[in-house]
């Protein structure tokens, strides 16, 4: 057995002649990972009323909102229930959980969320089961930061082990990711298992560094973060310029591009960029951390890497040492979204996985002369993956749910929710009304899609039942009036086609029904002209239904709706 000397606390350290551990009594730990919890609260409270307002631009400073103590409480925000998933998984099967139980959970959730976490959960519901769920060839999203927004509770019940980290990575990171979605995550989770130690802030960036493959475009990409805080230790805006001019431009830098062409993207190893930023430069100061995080934006989102970069923070500095404000209006009784959670039983439930984690790694509780429990927690070499890029991904593992399987992946109808558009139709196409619209790809007004702007994205309720676009319209005599669509579809994603049907009726007759498919478009778009002279004079009511074909990527997209009379 290992032993040497133990110098408590305040070095961390055990000396060993085998091996080096170190200390942290539970107590310790307990107020660390709360205060973990509070900061990404914290980091998006304040900016949620940026997220989605900047795109691929500094936010102004005079855009960022004072804050106020209520601002904590975000119990119905994606940048946390997801998160409540994986532990609940955790909770449930244990840290050795596979990583396709990990996917039959998330399979059958009913909440919110966004696009490589939608197309994940569209792919596990088709019984694609991870790695492949994730792999490009599936999943058009798959470089984005779902996962690195979401890894927080990875270092949260990992003190001081990275390894633990790595490996929580691939079990929930490759639900929905290769590459930089995978990795962001396995470095956000790695400065927060060394956030219980240190409080150096480079010191922590190169911690959560040390967890991501050297020679991928994430590590090459926090590198030069480090390198450029180095050259411009008081220019923060200078890095930013920077990073957004090698990482942010592709197209002036095919080798560090996308999987995806789309312009909207929110690449990991961006945000990752940006999380470190706020780190480095914060220097350690609560509000000027948040803010810089904040103002370097992303490609769309500005809400996630002050989430991130606070919660790091924040556990180097502990719940009983934050601010009032930070903590003096935290409802500690309202469950987290869809979670049998609240802010207590996570703190429960995170003791629990921790002590878990410490003995898996090899490490022991024991109870020093005070009667305390303390953790004796191995000091790790980081292992991280093999490196790979999106755009060059490894070979689909034809990994499929067996029938069993299958039957496990079923949720809840009860919780399945219309979603409400009418704010979206108002702004696309004043004077049309949407029904029967599901949530299931991200419905919404979207600002880019597919190389056109303002696009609106609608889905249909169920396999049998429509989402409706409709509008009651007088068409003028003596004139020819046409009704002018631009629909498309969703990115192609084999081995399922995505596609819908378009239906066009006037006072229920049925005028039009074509696919909109890869096959009936060019680049996923396709123009549509309905004549409609036969109704000159009267008072119309015209649907447009996005009817589903096959039950699987049945999103329609919008970039016209049009009356033309001549």
């Amino acid at each position: 057995m290992a032993t040497g000397f133990i110098f408590g606390f305040g070095s961390n350290l055990i000396e060993a002649a085998e091996t080096r551990y170190r200390r942290l009594p539970v107590k310790h730990y307990l107020d660390k990972m709360k205060a973990g919890w509070i900061g990404q609260m914290a980091g998006v409270g304040l900016t949620k009323s940026t997220e989605f307002r900047f795109m691929g631009e500094l936010i102004p400073e005079d855009r960022i909102p004072a804050w106020t103590p209520e601002m904590v409480n975000q119990f119905g925000q994606d940048d946390l229930y997801v998160e409540m998933t994986y532990i609940r998984t955790l909770e449930q099967y244990g840290l050795d959980v596979s990583s396709r139980q990990a996917g039959i959970d998330f399979a059958n959730t009913t909440y919110r969320v966004r696009r490589s976490g939608a197309l994940s959960r569209i792919n596990l519901r088709n019984g694609i089961a991870p790695p492949d769920s994730g792999h490009p060839k599936f999943n058009g999203h798959s470089d984005d930061i779902d996962y690195q927004n979401q890894a927080d509770f990875a270092g949260l019940i990992s003190p001081g082990l990275p390894n633990s980290v790595v490996r929580l990575g691939e079990t929930f990171g490759r639900l929905m990711h290769c590459d930089g979605g995978v990795y962001g995550g396995q470095f956000v989770g790695g400065m927060y298992a060394e956030a219980f130690f240190e409080t150096n802030p480079e010191k922590i960036v190169r911690a959560g560094l040390r967890c991501v493959p050297d020679g991928s475009v994430f590590s090459e990409c926090i590198s030069d973060v480090l390198t450029w805080y180095k050259q411009n230790p008081q220019d923060w805006e200078k890095t930013w310029k920077l990073i957004v001019n090698k990482y942010h431009k592709y197209k002036n830098n095919p080798d560090y591009r996308p999987f995806s062409s789309s312009k909207d993207r929110i690449v990991a190893k961006v945000n990752g960029a940006y999380i470190a930023m706020g780190l480095l430069y914060g220097k350690s100061a609560l509000d000027k951390t948040m803010v810089i995080a904040t103002r370097c934006g992303c490609g769309l989102d500005a809400d996630y890497s002050p989430s991130n970069a606070v919660g790091v923070l924040f556990t180097t500095i502990g719940f009983s040492k934050l601010p009032d404000r930070f903590t003096s209006a935290l409802n500690e009784q309202t469950n987290f979204s869809d979670s049998p959670y609240n802010f207590q039983g996570l703190v429960v439930v995170c003791e629990k996985l921790a002590k878990q984690a410490v003995t898996k790694a090899g490490g022991r509780i024991e109870t020093d002369e005070y009667g305390r429990e303390v953790f004796v927690i191995p000091i790790q070499e980081a292992k991280p993956g093999k490196p790979e890029n999106c755009w060059q991904p490894g070979p689909v593992a034809e990994s499929r749910f067996t029938e069993e399987e299958r039957k496990r992946i079923n949720p809840p109808a009860d919780k399945s929710k219309l979603t409400d558009l009418s704010d979206a139709i108002a702004k696309f196409a004043p004077g049309w009304s949407v029904s029967n619209c599901a949530d299931d790809m991200v419905t919404g007004l979207y600002g880019k899609q597919h190389g056109k702007e303002n696009v609106l994205l609608t889905h249909p309720l169920d396999r049998n039942t429509a989402c409706v676009l409709s509008k009651r319209a007088k068409i003028p005599e003596q004139k020819k009036t046409t009704l002018r669509l631009v629909v498309g579809h969703h990115e192609q994603m084999l081995p399922v086609q995505a596609d819908w049907i378009l239906v066009v009726k006037a006072n229920g007759k049925e005028l039009l029904n074509t696919p909109v498919s890869p096959e009936t478009t060019v680049d996923t778009w396709r123009k549509i002209a309905v004549d409609l002279s036969d109704y000159a004079g009267e008072e119309v009511n015209l649907e447009l239904l996005n009817q589903p074909s096959e039950w699987a990527w049945e999103g329609a997209y919008w970039a016209q709706i049009r009356l033309e009379s001549k």
